[in-house]
Order: C-alpha cells, then structure tokens, then sequence
C-alpha cells in the first residue's frame, strides 16, 4: 500500500509560508497564464468592435476610421500604458519560466531549478524596468 500524506486543510492559509520556490513558480505560471488568456478575450473584443463590417479606403488613409481612433484613444490613456507594461512583465515572465520548465524537462539544470526560477524573476524585474521609457515616451514621463 502507499503511504498517505496529509495535505492539512484547504482552508488553512498559513501554508503559504511553507511553500518551495517550485510551487511559487508554479503558482505565478498558472496565475500569468490565466492573466494571458484573459487578456486575449479583452484584446479580440475591443477589436472586433473597433472593425466596421466595410472599411472605408479614404477613412483608413485620413486615420478617421473606428479602428484607429479607438487604439490612438486607448493609447493616450496612462492607465492604458501601466497596463501595457504590467502584460510585458507577466507575458516576459510567463516566456521565461516556460523556457525553465522546459530545460528541466530535457533534464537540464534539474539541480538549480530555485536559482533559475529567482533568475527569471529577475531577468523579468530587469527587462520590465527597461522597457517603461519605451511605454511612457508619449504620455510625459
């Protein structure tokens, strides 16, 4: 028979303490994924309702047409563009620790993975900050 292992209660949020770098990785994976996918539905609705059913060659050219006043609006907005830079992080992130995981699937790096999961936290934090004057450069900061 197989031993049983008593996983405590569910409801028991002091566990958090005890986790490994391995299950905060896991955690912060599934939580990017969920953001990515929530983010896709977001990104295809305000499009789909940016696109009108007949374009209009003269709109498009005059940069008139629904579409791009809708994007040209959101992207004059600040909370637009914090939000813009907070997906670059979760999407770096979510790259960076997928590559992880695939190294230590082929086998490795199996002995480092808490010091490549810090890693791609910090190669997120670093490529995250050097991109906000990219994100900011229109809006004045």
């Amino acid at each position: 028979m197989s031993q049983s292992y008593n996983r405590g209660l569910i409801e028991d949020f002091g566990r958090w303490k005890e986790f490994s770098a391995g299950m905060w990785a896991w955690i912060f994976h599934k939580f990017t994924g969920w953001i990515l996918i929530g983010y896709l539905f977001t990104h295809i609705a305000v499009l789909s309702t940016a696109i009108t059913a007949a374009g209009d060659a003269s709109a498009i050219q005059a940069e008139t047409d629904i579409y791009t006043t809708t994007i040209q609006g959101l992207e004059e907005l600040f909370i637009v563009r914090i939000m813009e830079v907070g997906l670059l992080a979760v999407a770096v992130f979510h790259i960076l620790n997928g590559l992880r995981l695939l190294m230590v699937d082929l086998g490795i790096g199996l002995e480092a993975q808490d010091k490549s999961f810090y890693a791609s936290l910090v190669l997120t934090g670093v490529i995250t900050v050097a991109s906000v004057p990219t994100f900011m450069v229109e809006v004045g900061f």
